[in-house]
């Protein structure tokens, strides 16, 4: 095989070359490293934190002075409640009485209740307190001709009542000179002596009374009750000029018998 002049030529120039090359490998200067940065200052670390928000203290109120209280007594031997008896109706309330005719002298029978009450004491707290229903009839001449009692809560107050009644002084005549004849209840109660009446309605005419239509005795002939027509009459301005002035009392006491029947019981206070 023949080996060209030129590839010889070319093989002793590398040859040479790699040879220069590394004869001056230890003459060339090395790369420096990169220099380290300076060493910083100890200087001490502070570590800033926010303040801690303040907290705001309610107001402190004034101290109110202590109200004393009224010592309650817890023992059995606490006096009951009681209230004296209201006062006899004066001659001149039995004037306007005997003179006033409206309502089955509605005036006159309140007078008559006032005084039974006011002759019977005062009323305790206890098993003798109650109260008494009468059928009562009254003479022409305002003595007591008739007595019934009805129903009773208290023997003790209707004993009390029926003994007022034999001691009751002269009374003035009825207002129409006839029997007067009425329903009455006698409170004997350490809260209630009576309720005083209402006069501004006394001039009107009063409603019809109820009758069952169906109602038989067994005997006669059936036949339906007709109800009595109703009655449209305006009351009369002489008859209400005439009426007495209601008491603020009065009114008062009419408006709470009014609640307690028509009321509604989330009205009452707790």
């Amino acid at each position: 095989m023949r080996i060209s002049k030129s590839f010889l030529l070319a093989l002793l120039l590398t040859v040479a070359l790699h040879v220069l090359v590394l004869s001056l490998g230890g003459y060339l200067p090395s790369p420096r490293p990169p220099a380290s940065p300076p060493p910083l200052p100890d200087v001490p670390l502070t570590i800033l934190t926010a303040p801690p928000p303040a907290i705001r203290s309610a107001p402190v109120k004034p101290a109110e002075p202590a109200i004393p209280q009224p010592a309650v007594s817890e023992s059995p031997s606490q006096a009951p409640a009681f209230l004296a008896a209201p006062p006899a109706p004066s001659a001149e309330e039995w004037a306007q009485a005997a003179s006033y005719t409206l309502k089955n002298s509605k005036r006159y029978r309140y007078n008559w209740g006032q005084q039974v009450r006011s002759m019977m004491g005062t009323a305790v707290e206890g098993p003798d307190q109650g109260v008494v229903r009468f059928r009562v009839e009254i003479a022409p001449d305002g003595k007591l001709a008739k007595l019934e009692t009805l129903w009773t809560t208290s023997a003790k107050a209707e004993q009390l009542a029926r003994a007022a009644m034999q001691r009751m002084p002269p009374l003035p005549p009825t207002p129409t000179g006839k029997p007067l004849i009425f329903e009455t209840n006698i409170s004997f109660q350490p809260f209630e002596t009576g309720w005083p009446p209402i006069y501004k309605y006394d001039c009107r005419p009063d409603p019809p009374a109820f009758r069952n239509p169906f109602a038989w005795d067994g005997q006669s002939a059936r036949s339906l009750a007709k109800a009595p027509p109703p009655t449209d009459d305006a009351p009369s301005p002489d008859c209400e000029a005439s009426l007495p002035q209601d008491s603020v009392e009065a009114i008062g006491a009419d408006v709470e018998r009014q609640l307690k029947v028509w009321g509604s019981n989330k009205l009452v206070p707790r």
